[in-house]
């Protein structure tokens, strides 16, 4: 069996004596990928990232790297020797050195590697902070800072690179734009990558794999597409808050109604007997606008998303559920219209719970 370039086996996440995430599971397959942590603040997050840095201890479980054990009961493996970078979400720039000297220190660290390596500069220009880098870490903004102390864990080209929440602090019109930046030199350094984020949007876009820590456990490791379209829990949906759960009973192998919407049709990701009453999952996607519908719901809000609307319908019953619609539609509704639904609902996947 291949080795996995990093594994973490049943281990306790702890700090100060407390466990925060008990009995995770979870790798990253190649060199060079990506690994998104989501979860909500306070859980534990950051622990993890401190833990695989080597700046707290495990009591149980296994902590390996390329196949070097750092982390078990028995064996500790210090900060200084794994050839890890961590980033913390606050800044860490030491205060009486120039950004860019701040960000030389980087390079100096990888001086030994024989990764693939970006330029000082190349690494400037696209987290564009040449202007300034003769300033000093109290003359800057919160999300420049955010960007330098990114420049400087990248230049340490370390075989491990943990980011805590590193775009918190850009600006929103920026963030897009430094995603993609970042995607690309993560891609070209091959620097194999831990992002703790609470942006599921970012983790998406970034991660090859998600890990959704809920509650002190994980609750979902998976590809992004799968934690998106399949949720494997009710406290998944809620925290990714991308849908809504309706009440519906199972009518055939491939079909199932409610009340408001009636027969909705498709194939169901987990087998249930006919009869069964289950809590249907409706993301903003899954259903289409019809005006010639004669299923018509009211609009009781609607946001603009530039290339989309979203529309929260309420049902006879009292039910929210967004739907998207995109912006070239030739009829925009407002509040209190009537929206059309298209009949039959046909789902590409049902999942209910």
């Amino acid at each position: 069996m291949k080795k996995k370039f990093l594994e973490i086996n049943d281990v306790n996440f702890q700090i100060g004596g407390k466990t925060k995430v008990k009995n995770t599971s979870f790798y990253i397959e190649n060199e060079g990928e990506t690994l998104c942590i989501l979860g909500p603040s306070g859980i534990g997050k950051t622990t993890i990232l401190r833990t695989i840095a080597g700046l707290e201890k495990v009591n149980k479980g296994t902590i390996k790297l390329n196949g070097k054990l750092l982390s078990s009961k028995e064996k500790h493996i210090e900060p200084e020797h794994r050839n890890i970078s961590l980033s913390f979400q606050d800044n860490s720039l030491f205060p009486h050195y120039t950004v860019e000297k701040n960000i030389s220190l980087g390079a100096e660290r990888n001086k030994s590697t024989k990764r693939k390596k970006l330029s000082f500069k190349e690494i400037i220009n696209l987290l564009d902070i040449s202007k300034i880098l003769k300033k000093y870490p109290h003359e800057i903004s919160a999300g420049e800072a955010q960007r330098a102390s990114l420049a400087r864990a990248l230049l340490t080209q370390p075989d491990l690179l943990l980011l805590d929440e590193p775009l918190s602090n850009v600006d929103q019109s920026f963030k897009e734009e430094i995603q993609e930046r970042l995607k690309k030199i993560l891609s070209k350094l091959k620097i194999t990558t831990i992002i703790v984020t609470h942006d599921s949007y970012e983790a998406f876009y970034l991660g090859n794999k998600c890990a959704i820590i809920l509650n002190g456990h994980l609750n979902q490791f998976d590809d992004p597409y799968n934690v998106y379209h399949f949720p494997n829990s009710i406290e998944v949906v809620n925290f990714l808050n991308r849908g809504i759960l309706i009440p519906a009973k199972v009518t055939g192998e491939n079909s199932l109604e409610n009340d408001d919407l009636g027969l909705i049709q498709g194939k169901f990701i987990k087998h249930y007997p006919k009869g069964s009453k289950v809590q249907l999952l409706l993301q903003p996607e899954d259903l289409e606008h019809d005006d010639n519908s004669n299923l018509k719901l009211e609009v009781v809000d609607r946001k603009f998303r530039g290339t989309n609307f979203i529309y929260t319908l309420k049902t006879l019953s009292e039910k929210y559920i967004p739907v998207l619609v995109n912006t070239h539609h030739h009829e925009i509704h407002e509040i209190n219209d009537k929206f059309g639904i298209k009949r039959p609902i046909r789902l590409e996947h049902i999942v209910c719970f």
